[in-house]
């Protein structure tokens, strides 16, 4: 539904060039509800305002529902006219609303649909039903200033639904918010993408959102995607960043000759008591360093580090063990046992 190919936005600032984005690939299947993190700075919102053409790209292509916007970009006026078309089908959803305070909720609602140049009656009927889908029926008539900041972006959804559109954008949409009225716009968006099989492309911070709402996730980092495929394969990934984050254990090792190292559960293996069969079945001890557990898309999906006695070596099989299981499996990064303060002392 969503793909950009080589994707590269330089800014001018102050003399100089500044690279947002950096040869970006992206793909977002149709239906899916995608998730884009990276800290501030990593180019995450140019990259989303460059989805819809809020920012024309430097060099690269955007293909959005089989067509390509940067081909018709800058190109006469029966291709913008082209390229405004295929924009109305791209919702966009903004953190800080973006409402017009003169204007009551049923007319934020209405104005997309005004631009098209929908009748009056038309807009209306499409606003009504909008509010109800948000759950704001009874809010019709309210203004902006009137509303909690929940209120105001389930207003901010329902505007950018108007236009029907296949493709919702989300540019850190919960940010703004606490959390119980976080979840409840999550619960939302994911509501949407199944009732109305829209596809979204999340931009966001926060680690939370991918686990409560995203079937897949790409990490962003310095204008460039380093990671990227669905949650459960990343999950399934040795080594990747996005699934430590996403789980992330520490503890480190109690001691010299430990083997310390990171499982991480997801599906059936989640509630099988596979760490007790392994002590059963090898006689050994198992100390729990740390756990992180959660339920993403409906499946408990979770991270446990544990330590076994004896180095990598003497405990190649318990590894083997657990593997077989259908667990991943990998030596702890960060896990070294640490030095006393007296045995740094003597070091120094």
């Amino acid at each position: 539904m969503i793909t950009t190919k080589g994707l590269t936005k330089v800014y001018e600032s102050r003399g100089r060039q500044v690279t947002a984005l950096d040869g970006v690939d992206l793909h977002v299947r149709e239906g899916e509800v995608f998730g884009v993190l990276g800290q501030s700075g990593a180019g995450k919102s140019s990259l989303i305002r460059c989805v819809n053409l809020l920012e024309h790209p430097t060099s690269g292509t955007v293909t959005v529902d089989g067509t390509d916007l940067t081909a018709l970009a800058g190109r006469g006026r029966r291709a913008g006219r082209e390229l405004r078309q295929a924009r109305s089908r791209i919702g966009m959803v903004f953190q800080h609303f973006n409402l017009l305070s003169s204007r009551t909720v049923q007319d934020n609602i209405e104005l997309p649909l005004e631009i098209l140049g929908v009748p009056g009656a038309d807009r209306a009927r499409r606003a009504l039903e909008l509010l109800d889908l948000v759950g704001l029926a009874d809010k019709a008539k309210a203004y902006p200033g009137q509303l909690s900041g929940g209120q105001k972006q389930r207003v901010g959804i329902a505007r950018a639904l108007a236009g029907e559109p296949r493709v919702l954008l989300s540019d850190e949409a919960t940010s703004a918010l606490d959390p119980e009225t976080t979840r409840s716009i999550l619960q939302l968006l994911r509501d949407l993408n199944r009732q109305l099989g829209l596809t979204v492309l999340l931009i966001t911070h926060e680690m939370d959102v991918v686990k409560t709402v995203c079937d897949s996730a790409a990490l962003m980092k310095k204008g460039r995607i380093v990671e990227s495929g669905t949650v459960a394969q990343l999950l399934a990934t040795p080594g990747s960043e996005l699934a430590h984050e996403l789980f992330p254990v520490s503890g480190h090792a109690t001691g010299t000759d430990r083997t310390v190292v990171d499982v991480t559960f997801h599906g059936e293996t989640a509630t099988q008591p596979v760490i007790s069969q392994l002590a059963r079945t090898y006689n050994i001890d198992i100390s729990i360093l740390g756990a992180a557990m959660d339920t993403v898309g409906g499946r408990q999906i979770g991270r446990m580090r544990i330590e076994l006695p004896g180095r990598y070596e003497d405990n190649v099989v318990p590894v083997g063990f657990l593997r077989e299981q259908g667990l991943q499996v990998e030596t702890a990064p960060d896990a070294a046992a640490p030095q006393s303060p007296l045995a740094e002392e003597g070091a120094r």
